[in-house]
Protein backbone atom coordinates (compact mmCIF):
# COMPACT_ATOMS: atom_id res chain seq x y z
CA UNK A 1 0.00 0.00 0.00
CA UNK A 2 1.16 3.00 -1.04
CA UNK A 3 0.63 6.44 0.74
CA UNK A 4 -0.93 9.44 -1.65
CA UNK A 5 -1.03 12.67 -1.65
CA UNK A 6 -4.28 14.61 -1.76
CA UNK A 7 -4.99 18.22 -2.67
CA UNK A 8 -7.45 20.54 -1.14
CA UNK A 9 -9.88 23.14 -2.81
CA UNK A 10 -6.85 25.97 -1.64
CA UNK A 11 -4.09 23.95 -2.27
CA UNK A 12 -3.23 22.35 1.05
CA UNK A 13 -1.58 18.46 0.55
CA UNK A 14 -2.99 15.92 2.63
CA UNK A 15 -2.92 12.42 3.27
CA UNK A 16 -6.39 10.21 4.61
CA UNK A 17 -6.14 8.63 7.98
CA UNK A 18 -7.25 5.28 6.49
CA UNK A 19 -4.78 5.28 3.49
CA UNK A 20 -2.07 6.28 6.28
CA UNK A 21 -3.03 3.79 8.55
CA UNK A 22 -2.54 1.25 5.36
CA UNK A 23 0.82 2.35 4.18
CA UNK A 24 2.36 2.25 8.10
CA UNK A 25 1.16 -1.55 7.59
CA UNK A 26 -0.89 -1.25 11.09
CA UNK A 27 -3.29 -3.73 11.90
CA UNK A 28 -6.45 -2.81 10.57
CA UNK A 29 -8.68 -3.34 14.29
CA UNK A 30 -6.72 -1.35 15.57
CA UNK A 31 -7.65 1.60 13.33
CA UNK A 32 -10.44 3.60 15.30
CA UNK A 33 -8.04 3.52 18.49
CA UNK A 34 -4.91 4.49 16.15
CA UNK A 35 -7.07 7.84 15.13
CA UNK A 36 -8.15 8.46 18.32
CA UNK A 37 -4.75 8.66 19.79
CA UNK A 38 -3.47 10.71 16.34
CA UNK A 39 -5.81 13.54 17.12
CA UNK A 40 -5.43 13.83 20.82
CA UNK A 41 -2.13 13.37 21.27
CA UNK A 42 0.70 16.06 21.61
CA UNK A 43 2.91 16.97 18.83
CA UNK A 44 5.77 19.24 18.26
CA UNK A 45 4.66 20.91 15.51
CA UNK A 46 6.45 23.83 13.95
CA UNK A 47 4.51 26.80 15.46
CA UNK A 48 4.46 25.16 18.81
CA UNK A 49 4.35 21.86 21.15
CA UNK A 50 0.39 21.52 20.96
CA UNK A 51 -2.70 18.97 19.98
CA UNK A 52 -3.63 18.75 16.65
CA UNK A 53 -6.28 21.66 15.62
CA UNK A 54 -9.37 20.45 13.94
CA UNK A 55 -9.96 22.14 10.34
CA UNK A 56 -6.37 23.43 10.63
CA UNK A 57 -4.34 20.07 10.56
CA UNK A 58 -7.06 17.45 10.27
CA UNK A 59 -10.55 17.58 9.16
CA UNK A 60 -13.69 15.31 8.99
CA UNK A 61 -13.53 12.86 5.66
CA UNK A 62 -17.13 10.93 4.25
CA UNK A 63 -16.86 7.82 2.72
CA UNK A 64 -19.38 7.04 0.41
CA UNK A 65 -19.26 3.33 0.40
CA UNK A 66 -18.70 3.24 4.18
CA UNK A 67 -20.90 5.89 6.49
CA UNK A 68 -20.07 4.14 9.60
CA UNK A 69 -16.11 4.19 8.95
CA UNK A 70 -14.47 7.37 10.00
CA UNK A 71 -12.05 9.01 7.98
CA UNK A 72 -10.55 12.39 8.36
CA UNK A 73 -8.14 14.57 6.28
CA UNK A 74 -4.54 15.35 7.08
CA UNK A 75 -2.18 17.35 7.11
CA UNK A 76 1.19 16.74 5.47
CA UNK A 77 2.89 17.96 8.74
CA UNK A 78 0.90 15.72 11.07
CA UNK A 79 0.84 12.87 9.06
CA UNK A 80 4.91 13.17 9.58
CA UNK A 81 4.33 13.43 13.13
CA UNK A 82 2.48 10.23 13.02
CA UNK A 83 4.52 8.93 11.46
CA UNK A 84 7.59 9.16 13.71
CA UNK A 85 5.18 8.50 16.66
CA UNK A 86 4.25 4.94 15.68
CA UNK A 87 5.31 1.49 15.65
CA UNK A 88 5.45 0.86 12.44
CA UNK A 89 8.76 -0.93 11.06
CA UNK A 90 8.49 1.83 7.87
CA UNK A 91 7.52 4.35 9.91
CA UNK A 92 11.18 5.75 8.93
CA UNK A 93 10.38 5.27 4.42
CA UNK A 94 7.19 7.40 4.94
CA UNK A 95 8.64 10.24 7.39
CA UNK A 96 11.56 10.72 5.16
CA UNK A 97 9.31 11.10 2.07
CA UNK A 98 6.78 13.23 3.96
CA UNK A 99 9.51 15.57 5.13
CA UNK A 100 10.33 15.64 1.58
CA UNK A 101 6.47 16.49 0.33
CA UNK A 102 6.41 18.81 3.20
CA UNK A 103 9.63 20.68 2.22
CA UNK A 104 8.07 21.33 -1.88
CA UNK A 105 5.09 22.77 -0.26
CA UNK A 106 6.84 24.87 1.72
CA UNK A 107 9.12 26.46 -0.95
CA UNK A 108 7.49 26.46 -3.90
CA UNK A 109 7.91 30.06 -5.46
CA UNK A 110 10.15 30.75 -2.52
CA UNK A 111 11.91 33.74 -4.27
CA UNK A 112 9.54 35.75 -6.63
CA UNK A 113 11.04 39.25 -7.22
CA UNK A 114 8.65 40.63 -4.84
CA UNK A 115 10.13 38.32 -1.73
CA UNK A 116 13.29 39.23 -3.28
CA UNK A 117 12.38 43.32 -2.58
CA UNK A 118 10.96 42.79 0.57
CA UNK A 119 14.37 40.83 1.81
CA UNK A 120 16.32 43.87 0.86
CA UNK A 121 14.33 46.17 2.70
CA UNK A 122 13.88 43.73 5.66
CA UNK A 123 17.53 43.64 5.77
CA UNK A 124 17.75 47.99 5.66
CA UNK A 125 15.21 48.08 8.73
CA UNK A 126 16.76 45.47 10.57
CA UNK A 127 19.95 47.42 10.66
CA UNK A 128 18.24 48.97 13.75
CA UNK A 129 17.76 47.60 17.31
CA UNK A 130 14.34 49.31 18.15
CA UNK A 131 13.20 47.06 15.17
CA UNK A 132 14.88 43.61 16.15
CA UNK A 133 13.73 44.21 19.32
CA UNK A 134 10.17 44.70 18.65
CA UNK A 135 10.15 41.61 15.95
CA UNK A 136 11.57 38.97 19.09
CA UNK A 137 8.97 40.80 21.19
CA UNK A 138 6.09 39.39 19.06
CA UNK A 139 7.84 36.40 18.59
CA UNK A 140 7.53 35.86 21.90
CA UNK A 141 3.56 36.73 22.47
CA UNK A 142 3.17 34.25 19.62
CA UNK A 143 4.34 31.80 20.81
CA UNK A 144 3.27 31.94 24.47
CA UNK A 145 0.04 31.89 22.91
CA UNK A 146 0.13 28.68 21.46
CA UNK A 147 1.65 27.47 24.02
CA UNK A 148 -0.88 28.26 26.19
CA UNK A 149 0.54 31.14 27.95
CA UNK A 150 3.60 29.32 28.83
CA UNK A 151 7.16 30.52 27.80
CA UNK A 152 9.06 28.18 29.55
CA UNK A 153 10.76 26.88 26.50
CA UNK A 154 11.18 30.27 24.81
CA UNK A 155 15.05 29.83 24.44
CA UNK A 156 15.02 26.54 23.61
CA UNK A 157 12.81 26.69 21.29
CA UNK A 158 15.06 30.16 19.88
CA UNK A 159 18.20 28.45 19.35
CA UNK A 160 16.73 25.51 17.84
CA UNK A 161 15.55 27.58 15.44
CA UNK A 162 18.35 30.22 15.16
CA UNK A 163 21.02 27.88 14.95
CA UNK A 164 23.15 29.07 18.08
CA UNK A 165 22.51 29.54 21.92
CA UNK A 166 23.98 31.29 24.51
CA UNK A 167 25.85 28.57 25.51
CA UNK A 168 27.86 28.06 21.69
CA UNK A 169 28.16 32.10 21.20
CA UNK A 170 30.24 32.11 24.74
CA UNK A 171 32.37 29.25 23.58
CA UNK A 172 33.20 30.82 19.86
CA UNK A 173 33.65 34.24 21.75
CA UNK A 174 36.49 32.19 23.78
CA UNK A 175 37.69 30.82 20.53
CA UNK A 176 37.94 34.17 19.67
CA UNK A 177 40.11 35.21 22.57
CA UNK A 178 37.42 37.47 24.16
CA UNK A 179 35.33 37.84 27.08
CA UNK A 180 32.10 36.78 27.47
CA UNK A 181 31.14 38.31 30.61
CA UNK A 182 28.60 40.10 31.40
CA UNK A 183 27.60 40.24 27.68
CA UNK A 184 23.94 39.35 26.34
CA UNK A 185 23.13 37.17 23.72
CA UNK A 186 22.68 40.07 21.23
CA UNK A 187 25.76 41.96 22.24
CA UNK A 188 27.96 38.28 21.94
CA UNK A 189 26.66 38.29 18.06
CA UNK A 190 27.38 41.78 17.24
CA UNK A 191 30.72 41.01 18.30
CA UNK A 192 30.83 37.47 16.72
CA UNK A 193 28.77 38.19 13.39
CA UNK A 194 27.06 41.33 13.52
CA UNK A 195 24.70 40.50 10.17
CA UNK A 196 23.40 37.73 12.24
CA UNK A 197 21.56 40.21 14.49
CA UNK A 198 19.77 41.14 10.98
CA UNK A 199 18.74 37.34 9.97
CA UNK A 200 17.73 36.97 13.40
CA UNK A 201 15.31 39.73 13.42
CA UNK A 202 14.02 38.66 10.15
CA UNK A 203 13.52 35.26 11.28
CA UNK A 204 11.47 36.56 14.54
CA UNK A 205 9.65 38.79 11.91
CA UNK A 206 8.00 36.33 9.62
CA UNK A 207 7.54 33.82 12.48
CA UNK A 208 5.36 36.06 14.42
CA UNK A 209 3.30 36.76 10.98
CA UNK A 210 2.71 33.19 11.34
CA UNK A 211 4.97 31.51 9.15
CA UNK A 212 6.89 28.48 8.60
CA UNK A 213 9.92 28.06 10.32
CA UNK A 214 11.96 27.00 7.34
CA UNK A 215 10.21 29.79 5.23
CA UNK A 216 10.94 32.62 8.03
CA UNK A 217 15.02 31.11 7.94
CA UNK A 218 15.41 30.91 4.35
CA UNK A 219 14.06 34.80 4.43
CA UNK A 220 16.33 35.36 7.06
CA UNK A 221 19.31 33.75 4.83
CA UNK A 222 18.79 36.05 2.13
CA UNK A 223 18.40 38.91 3.96
CA UNK A 224 21.39 38.55 5.94
CA UNK A 225 22.84 37.83 2.52
CA UNK A 226 22.19 41.31 1.18
CA UNK A 227 23.07 43.23 4.57
CA UNK A 228 26.56 41.34 4.37
CA UNK A 229 27.11 42.58 0.92
CA UNK A 230 25.70 46.05 1.32
CA UNK A 231 28.16 46.15 4.40
CA UNK A 232 25.25 47.55 6.68
CA UNK A 233 25.79 48.96 10.26
CA UNK A 234 23.84 48.07 13.28
CA UNK A 235 22.72 51.30 15.50
CA UNK A 236 20.89 51.14 18.51
CA UNK A 237 18.20 53.93 17.34
CA UNK A 238 16.88 53.31 21.08
CA UNK A 239 19.04 55.87 22.43
CA UNK A 240 20.14 57.99 19.88
CA UNK A 241 17.88 60.97 18.98
CA UNK A 242 18.76 61.05 15.09
CA UNK A 243 20.34 59.00 13.09
CA UNK A 244 18.49 59.73 9.76
CA UNK A 245 22.45 60.76 8.82
CA UNK A 246 23.79 57.27 8.84
CA UNK A 247 21.09 54.76 8.29
CA UNK A 248 20.54 53.49 5.26
CA UNK A 249 17.58 54.34 3.61
CA UNK A 250 14.75 52.77 4.91
CA UNK A 251 10.81 53.25 3.81
CA UNK A 252 9.19 54.36 6.95
CA UNK A 253 6.21 52.08 6.29
CA UNK A 254 8.39 49.47 6.74
CA UNK A 255 10.05 50.24 10.68
CA UNK A 256 5.95 50.77 10.97
CA UNK A 257 5.11 47.31 10.04
CA UNK A 258 7.69 45.74 11.48
CA UNK A 259 7.17 47.84 14.95
CA UNK A 260 3.34 47.16 15.11
CA UNK A 261 2.59 43.91 12.77
CA UNK A 262 0.51 45.67 10.85
CA UNK A 263 -1.34 42.52 8.59
CA UNK A 264 -1.96 45.01 5.21
CA UNK A 265 1.20 45.86 4.22
CA UNK A 266 3.46 45.13 0.80
CA UNK A 267 5.39 43.03 3.80
CA UNK A 268 2.63 40.13 2.96
CA UNK A 269 3.70 39.21 -0.42
CA UNK A 270 6.10 36.70 1.42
Amino acid sequence: MELQILVSKKGTKVVTATNLHKALLLQDHHYSTNVRRWLNEIYEFKNGIRKPVRMTDFAPRKIKDNPILSDFYISVELAKLITLHSKSKVKQKYAKWLFSVEDEEETADLLNQDQILTALELAKAMSLMSCQEASEKEHLKVYEKRNGGNAANWWKHRSELLGYSATKLRERMKRMGKSDSGKTQKQMLLLIDKYETIRTGVVDHFMAKGKSEIYARRIGDLAKAFAKEMQIEIYDDRKATSLSLFTPQIKPEIIDNIRTLKKESFLEVV
